[in-house]
């Protein structure tokens, strides 16, 4: 279910480097390491860059180096086939809205583009019908 604590935790707050919720251990091609994802968002998204055909190599749970950020980790960093990174944030859309998630997301966002990335994002859950 994505309305567990360990999601709600995770999805709203981003996810501190040394983290100790659950998460599921996989080894996936592409990955440089042990893909270990924290909720069922990240693991479909893991899956998803695996079949895509641009992307080289993945890493993920990426520390956000420096002061502004803090100590927390961006979800996938991405080299794809032409040298150029992309990189994803998983989030619940519910939360798109909260005024903490905006803005750790922005300094995600903003850390990123200082460092020369500018195909980010943010991957959500499907609309719920």
């Amino acid at each position: 279910s994505l309305n567990n604590n360990t999601c709600y935790f995770r999805c709203f707050f981003m996810r501190k480097k040394n983290y100790k919720g659950r998460c599921e251990k996989q080894t996936l091609e592409k990955f440089t390491a042990i893909c270990k994802t924290y909720d069922p968002i990240q693991t479909a998204y893991a899956n998803a860059l695996v079949k895509n055909d641009s992307v080289a190599s993945i890493r993920c749970n990426v520390v956000l180096d420096g002061d502004e950020c803090g100590e927390y980790m961006t979800d996938f960093v991405c080299t794809k086939k032409d040298g150029d990174l992309m990189v994803r944030e998983c989030c619940q859309r519910k939360f798109l809205t909260k005024p903490q998630t905006a803005a750790l997301l922005e300094m995600s966002r903003t850390y990123w583009l200082r460092r020369g990335v500018t195909d980010w994002g943010v991957v959500v859950d499907a609309v719920e019908e």
